[in-house]
């Protein structure tokens, strides 16, 4: 690997760990308070290792040539990688109030109580709403065939540095706190993601909790394999962790009787992704018309990193559905740009789910 190479990565997997680090509220009282529940993982950052990844030896060749019609496409663009790997995938007939695949979803993520964990919770509800809006309208212009559903992505179970009293590694949200984000997503016509980290949780623990916001046709959810350790014993930064497909079929398989038991539209299922392991047996995932599964490259870095992990993770093993995540930061704050909508519109597949952060 060479030094560069290995310098992005780095960064990229830095960033995972920061984010739980910065999970302290807005409030300079609560900040205080949670201060050193917080401090074991932001010591651990430095012993890290990150995992061996695959398929990088040519990450800053960003130029792949069809063999057909000699066009140079950059990493992740290719229509001929994209059918070799098995794109368009076969997939159930979209089911009456589907989302996908006639609508493309943007949404901001994060949590209200930081305002590191992401723009949801960067600014003030208000700002955030409008500057949520002025994103929404971009990707409109740039595709007028796909109308933009928006959304907010609440990050309602937080992976945790320190085991807390149960000694699961994770925090829970009040209710207060996601019924807030849920009213602000009313307040502009979106719907609303609750995003999962298990820390040392079993997610077949954790979603009964959260069936009472479920069970709204407007709410939808998000699991994150990075913090997903139970398996590994390991506490959240010292390792990344997986999902099985065994888990997600779990996941899709309550979705589904979520969405038969209350006579729901189907549900949009994100499962994030930057990593070789952080999905295993991605060809036993099972798809439901009940649920629409998005593979989402949720990786931070430079263009030529963000382009690989892309093609080599979300185009090189199909599921159902593809989204790619945006950082307002940490993908800008080496110098590198923030990709524009028209330039992730030319990967293939084209990604049908927007993720800020």
């Amino acid at each position: 690997m060479k030094p560069a190479s290995l310098k992005y990565l780095i960064l990229f997997f830095a960033f995972s760990f920061f984010i739980i680090s910065g999970c302290s509220v807005n409030t300079e009282n609560k900040e205080q308070n949670l201060q050193n529940k917080y401090s074991a993982l932001a010591k651990s950052q430095a012993q890290v290792t990150p995992p061996k990844m695959d398929n990088y030896s040519g990450l800053y060749r960003n130029l792949s040539t069809s063999k057909k019609n000699k066009t140079k496409y950059k990493l992740g663009e290719d229509p001929e990688f994209a059918a070799k790997m098995g794109w368009p995938v076969k997939m159930p007939v979209p089911l009456p109030g589907s989302l996908l695949p006639g609508k493309r979803i943007v949404a901001y993520y994060g949590n209200p109580l930081s305002k590191k964990m992401g723009v949801l919770g960067e600014y003030p509800k208000d700002e955030m709403l409008r500057k949520l809006k002025a994103e929404v309208a971009k990707w409109q212009k740039i595709d007028p065939e796909h109308p933009v559903q928006p959304a907010l992505h609440l990050i309602a179970v937080v992976a945790q540095g320190a085991p807390g009293k149960d000694g699961k590694y994770r925090m829970i949200m009040s209710d207060d706190v996601i019924n807030q984000v849920y009213g602000w997503a009313k307040e502009i016509g979106a719907i609303l993601f609750i995003d999962i980290q298990t820390g040392h949780d079993d997610i077949r623990n954790i979603l009964p909790k959260l069936e009472w916001v479920l069970k709204n046709p407007d709410v939808h959810l998000g699991i994150d394999p990075e913090f997903n350790l139970i398996s590994s014993d390991k506490k959240p930064g010292a390792k990344i962790g997986t999902y099985d497909a065994a888990d997600i079929n779990y996941v899709s398989e309550y979705l589904k009787d979520i969405v038969n038991k209350y006579k729901l539209p189907p549900k949009v299922f994100i499962v994030h992704r930057f990593t070789r392991n952080g999905v295993t047996n991605f060809k036993k995932i099972i798809l439901r018309p009940e649920v629409q599964i998005v593979m989402n490259m949720d990786g931070w870095g430079a263009p030529p990193l963000k382009r690989s992990t892309y093609k080599s993770y979300i185009v090189a093993e199909p599921v159902q559905f593809t989204g790619f995540k945006l950082f307002y930061h940490n993908d800008t704050k080496k110098g590198d740009f923030l990709m524009t909508p028209e330039e992730v519109l030319r990967f293939n597949p084209k990604p049908l789910y927007i993720q800020y952060q």
